[in-house]
């Protein structure tokens, strides 16, 4: 036996089967650098359309987690895929850096006593040492963006830009100072945002409590009485006694009806139909003397249990008649929305409001009985002051749902206090309210996914005015000067505010801290007091638009302060969407994006969320040690990121294996490209094998989804686009038949040639396909595939040089999908051949194909290469009514209309250098193992001809 192996084409190529992504991708990440690959990127699409991509910044505090991985990952593979698309698409990565967590941080290492600007400059530091940590597992995961130049907001030039901002609000007439009840910490010494509060169970003090009544005749009239027949009470229920010292009024349902019921010493009045378990829990018997309707108890006026002063009723939709309370609301409008809301409604001024409870939590020093103490420690004491004035109906602790600092985890309150605030129904110099500018805005936005577009309506629908101040030292100041007797900003506040903000432009935050008032006053510093609240963090992030994109920042652009797109998680429509709407639509008269894309949180294989005390977290640092940030990239695009993105080891090592798939693509690709330079052996379009026009063909076509794809941000379609091409055209198909021709015909000739340039075209336009989701990967493709090479996949556009088959063409897209077809069907019937042990494999079998006559005039075109394509030693075809015939008995009924197929294994020897099964093999003088195709092809032979397969 002769070894003919020298005379094969065998596959070879550089490119690895094995990833080994971990150890690769770093040494990637350096090349990048050395190209400096971001700056190449931003020089060669100069000019082009831009497309800008404004990163909504992460905190600058702990290591990042798999949702910031998604995050900065679904960011990169739109920024990628843009720049692949031809546009000039910029990506500058930033970091929010003031505000709480890092100040609780600070005074957690350092203590809380520190002077402030010791502390905001530990803060600085500690922001800074955090976003070094953070950009460099960025980095890791393949992210190119303008690392060396981010946009921080503690950097310089943007706490001025901010104060800018917050100008440029007070101008268009939206900025007022008011009192209001806000989330307040007393931890924190601040009021805190809707997003700073969690709910967790606390122990409260449940109270019922009788407010003696004041009119008696209005009383006794509402219930149709001509006059009461003993003293009479309205009985409250609260949680909140430390409350009580506040209260100011009482809600009561207009619709709901009251009873008013003779308890022996005196008259209650409760709702109707709690009358029964309010008196069981009272420890009291009675009868229900008359009733009426709330609407009649309007402005009767109460007297407050412990202090001279009245309480009036006020009518409220939102006062309900729960078991356990009494359907009458004690109403403190210093401490609860709904209070302060009807209070105010009802005329009564700011200044009416008390407000006993400082910002630490203890009661001011002039409150009777109270005084100094801290509103906790009081309840007990409150308690006992209303049962000994008798007073207290009845007291048991309860535990229930209360809300708490998420820092602290300690208890907050609603506490009303002088902040700034943002007005959303306030008209302003764009001609309408701040409100129906956002929701006009909201409109004019593509969301992706739709539904982002209702939550965002909905909750600038019915948000209250936005409360822009908080009292801390880390933060952007809020550079106002107040007049001592009148409370009203300075007459030059705007002019105030532009020196403030060149002085913070050149000094930082510490600029206006460290002021001297009469440095910008001059001797009307005295009548002037300098405020020294900071800015909430949602205006640091919100107003980025303003100072990072405009043409005049170092990363601003022509368009102006208009991204294409905002990309963050599904809490953003609460955060970063909703903040930077309406700065924007406060400012500019409309949104500053174009569009808005969410995503959703990362969840555990069975939809739990990550924690680590249930361990299962998956840290994106140990799955790029593990696996590879290219398999992480890979599970971002392969995953729904409209819903929840379930991610668990598993789930990685299963994308692992589609990963797998798609790289051995790749290497068979490469491999068989081996001896071909597309300059010299490149066969043109029309001179191809029928069956390389139509892979080539079926690339352009795939090419043409996947931009669409792209360009909707439809990663998961990219992904399974590619995969499928992969598994099911190529590896199912293609690959396979064109192995024969790859391997056994003469190295130079057109059978070979033509394939050749057939895979050339498929891979070139493959590393781009997968360059924005396996950026390294793709590049190391790229790089592999010979020829004239650019320095990175990543400065390339889509490829250019797939041809397509014309619509008439005699072996179309049509044909082939219908031989494909057939070509699945065979496969199944020699599989099942294979298994019953009539053939070893599909080259030891014959075929006979029975068929109709449209299926006959189909497999007819190929002649005698339809048995390549089936891959076996010979096929023959046969009318389908053959297949009836006792010859045909062995032939297997198909899911393809039109087909049967039989199959025997082949009678004739083996050619030991195309392993057909061939019935000249052995006749040929010189080489008896050989079939004469294999004759013809060795390299002195006149070689095969091919004409489609």
């Amino acid at each position: 036996m002769s070894d003919y192996k020298h005379t094969l084409n065998l596959p070879e190529t550089d490119f690895p089967m094995r990833g080994m992504l971990p150890k690769r991708e770093p040494e990637r990440l350096a090349q990048w650098d050395r190209l400096d690959l971001y700056h190449r990127l931003r020089e060669e699409r100069r000019g082009k359309p831009l497309f800008v991509l404004h990163d909504g910044p992460p905190y600058a505090n702990g290591s990042i987690h798999i949702g910031h991985a998604v995050n900065k990952i679904l960011k990169d593979i739109i920024v990628k895929s843009k720049n692949l698309a031809g546009f000039d698409a910029p990506y500058v990565p930033g970091w929010d850096c003031h505000g709480l967590p890092i100040e609780h941080k600070v005074e957690t290492t350092h203590g809380k006593h520190l002077e402030p600007e010791r502390a905001r400059a530990l803060c600085r530091e500690y922001a800074g040492e955090q976003i070094q940590g953070q950009l460099a597992d960025f980095v890791r995961l393949g992210v190119i963006g303008d690392w060396a130049n981010p946009y921080r907001s503690m950097d310089y030039a943007n706490e001025a830009g901010e104060i800018r901002a917050l100008a440029d609000m007070v101008a268009a007439g939206y900025v007022f100072k008011g009192l209001k009840p806000v989330n307040w910490c007393f931890d924190c010494g601040s009021a805190l945002a809707e997003a700073e509060v969690e709910y967790a169970d606390k122990k409260s003090d449940a109270i019922d409590v009788a407010f003696p009544v004041e009119d008696a005749d209005r009383l006794a009239a509402a219930f149709g009485l001509a006059a009461l027949p003993k003293p009479a009470a309205v009985v409250i229920w609260t949680t909140t006694p430390w409350t009580v010292p506040a209260n100011q009024a009482l809600n009561m349902h207009p619709e709901f009806t009251y009873a008013l019921v003779d308890t022996g010493e005196r008259l209650l009045v409760l709702v109707e139909e709690l009358v029964e378990s309010c008196l069981a829990r009272f420890g009291l018997t009675g009868e229900v003397i008359a009733t009426a309707r709330g609407a009649a108890f309007d402005g009767i006026r109460f007297r407050h249990p412990l202090y001279d002063r009245l309480s009036p009723v006020y009518l409220a939709d939102y006062v309900e008649a729960e078991v356990g309370s009494t359907g009458i609301v004690h109403s403190a409008p210093a401490y609860g929305m709904d209070d302060f809301v009807t209070c105010r409604e009802h005329g009564m001024s700011f200044e009416e409001i008390l407000s006993p409870v400082q910002g630490n939590g203890v009661y001011a020093e002039d409150l009777p009985f109270f005084g100094g103490q801290m509103i906790w420690k009081a309840n007990p004491q409150i308690v006992e002051k209303l049962r000994e004035v008798g007073a207290l109906m009845h007291h048991e602790p309860i535990t229930h749902s209360y809300m708490h600092c998420w820092r602290h985890k300690t208890p907050v309150i609603y506490r009303a206090t002088a902040q700034w605030f943002v007005g959303m129904d306030v008209e302003g110099s764009h001609g309408k309210t701040l409100r129906e500018r956002a929701l006009e805005g909201i409109e004019a936005t593509t969301f992706t996914p739709a539904w982002g577009q209702a939550r965002l309506h909905s909750m600038i629908a019915n948000r209250p005015d936005w409360c822009i101040s908080r009292q801390r030292n880390w933060g952007v100041p809020i550079p106002f000067f107040l007049h001592r007797a009148t409370g009203e900003l300075h007459p030059r506040t705007l002019e105030l505010m532009e020196e403030a903000a060149q002085r913070v432009e050149q000094e930082g935050i510490d600029a206006w801290f460290r002021l001297d008032p009469a440095e910008l006053l001059g001797e009307e510093a005295a009548d002037y007091d300098k405020v020294t609240d900071t800015l909430d963090v949602w205006f640091d992030s919100g107003t980025t638009h303003r100072h990072v994109l405009r043409g005049s920042h170092p990363h601003g652009h022509e368009s102006g302060p208009v991204a294409d797109l905002y990309l963050e998680g599904s809490d953003q429509h609460r955060g970063w969407f909703h903040s930077s709407l309406l700065t924007g639509c406060a400012i500019d008269g409309h949104p500053p994006y174009r569009g808005l894309l969410t995503h959703g949180f990362t969840v555990d294989a069975q939809g739990r969320k990550m924690s680590k005390s249930m361990g299962n977290v998956v840290a994106p640092q140990e799955v790029m040690d593990k696996l590879g940030a290219d398999i992480l990239r890979l599970w971002v695009a392969s995953t729904d990121y409209g819903h929840e993105m379930a991610v668990s080891d598993e789930i990685l090592k299963r994308t692992a294996d589609v990963y797998r798939r798609i790289r051995n693509t790749a290497r068979f690709l490469l491999a068989n490209l081996n001896g071909f330079e597309p300059s010299r052996d490149a066969v043109a379009a029309g001179e191809m094998l029928a069956l390389d026009q139509w892979v080539v063909d079926r690339a352009a076509q795939l090419q043409g989804r996947i931009e669409t794809a792209y360009q909707e941000y439809r990663f998961l379609d990219v992904y399974q686009q590619v995969h499928g091409f992969c598994a099911r055209e190529l590896g199912g198909f293609y690959l396979d038949v064109i192995k024969d021709r790859q391997y056994t015909t003469q190295a130079d000739s057109l059978a070979r040639r033509s394939a050749q340039t057939a895979l050339y075209h498929v891979v070139e336009a493959l590393s781009r396909w997968v360059a924005p989701i396996l950026s390294f990967t793709a590049e190391e493709i790229f790089e592999n595939i010979p020829g004239q090479r650019g320095d990175s996949v990543l400065l390339e556009e889509y490829y250019t040089g797939l041809s397509t088959l014309d619509d008439g063409a005699e072996l179309g897209r049509d044909f082939w999908e219908r031989v494909l077809e057939v070509k699945q069907a065979v496969n199944k019937c020699l599989e099942d051949a294979r298994n019953a042990k009539t053939i070893k494999g599909s080259l030891a079998a014959e075929v006979t194909l029975y068929v109709d006559d449209a299926l006959q005039a189909t497999l007819a075109k190929l002649g005698d290469e339809l048995r390549f394509v089936m891959l076996t030693s010979e096929v023959t075809v046969r009318p389908l009514a053959e297949a009836a015939k006792p010859e045909g008995e062995s032939a297997e009924a198909t899911e393809l209309e039109g087909l049967k197929v039989a199959v025997a294994a082949s009678t004739h020897r083996k050619c030991e250098r195309c392993w057909h099964h061939r019935e000249d093999v052995g006749h040929h003088e010189g080489h008896d193992d050989l079939c004469g195709r294999c004759v013809s092809n060795l390299p002195d032979g006149p070689g095969e001809t091919r004409l489609y397969a």
